[in-house]
């Protein structure tokens, strides 16, 4: 597991808006269970994009796929994230949790770039396939081979989510305060965090 800064974006600065941590990558990454987390030991507020979506159209985002097409439903993620990041310009601190296709759109990405300090938690399309082998929610898995599907969805996304992350760091099976801690300690490396409010308990070799 590693955790690097990401050479496509140049991470926003601590001051006036405060600190937004946006987390994004594939489905089954972790990016809720993290950034409950991740808020906790930031004493700030989480959000997660995909739960506030189903609260607005009252039912599931399966459900929400199988009637209207995918199409809608990147247009209502696409509305939600932009409130979302005009609210997280003005609370602080704040995590946001995106699905996984918010990358798809070109605004989208740059709305995150932009306004949030993004952490790409990257997984491996066999990890993800451990972890979601059984689940029956993700509309866009719900298909013969998901393995076969994933790698597909890796292969297209990945590069996107390069393109928007200021940071990557690389889950493989730690804990998910180890994932909190490389999060915490590339935030203080970047200096928009103070170690001394929230440590990240990650000792750096010397």
């Amino acid at each position: 597991m590693t955790g690097v800064p990401s050479p496509a974006a140049s991470t926003p600065t601590a001051g006036g808006a405060g600190l937004a941590v946006a987390l994004v990558g594939m489905p089954g990454a972790g990016k809720t269970t993290v950034g409950r987390q991740l808020a906790r030991r930031l004493a700030g507020y989480f959000v997660d994009l995909d739960a506030r979506i189903e609260e607005r159209v009252g039912c599931k985002i399966r459900a929400y796929f199988e009637a209207h097409g995918e199409e809608a439903f990147r247009d209502l993620e696409s509305q939600a994230l932009a409130e979302l990041t005009a609210q997280g310009a003005t609370q602080s601190p704040a995590v946001l949790s995106t699905g996984g296709g918010i990358v798809l759109r070109p605004a989208n990405r740059a709305l995150l770039r932009e306004r949030w300090t993004v952490v790409y938690l990257q997984s491996s399309p066999e990890e993800l396939f451990r972890r979601l082998r059984h689940d029956t929610q993700r509309p866009l898995l719900q298909v013969a081979n998901p393995l076969a599907k994933l790698r597909e969805l890796y292969a297209q996304r990945d590069p996107l989510y390069r393109e928007t992350a200021h940071f990557i760091i690389e889950t493989g099976r730690p804990s998910v305060t180890t994932l909190v801690n490389m999060i915490l300690m590339q935030l203080e490396l970047a200096g928009l965090l103070d170690a001394r409010r929230v440590p990240s308990s990650v000792v750096l070799p010397r």
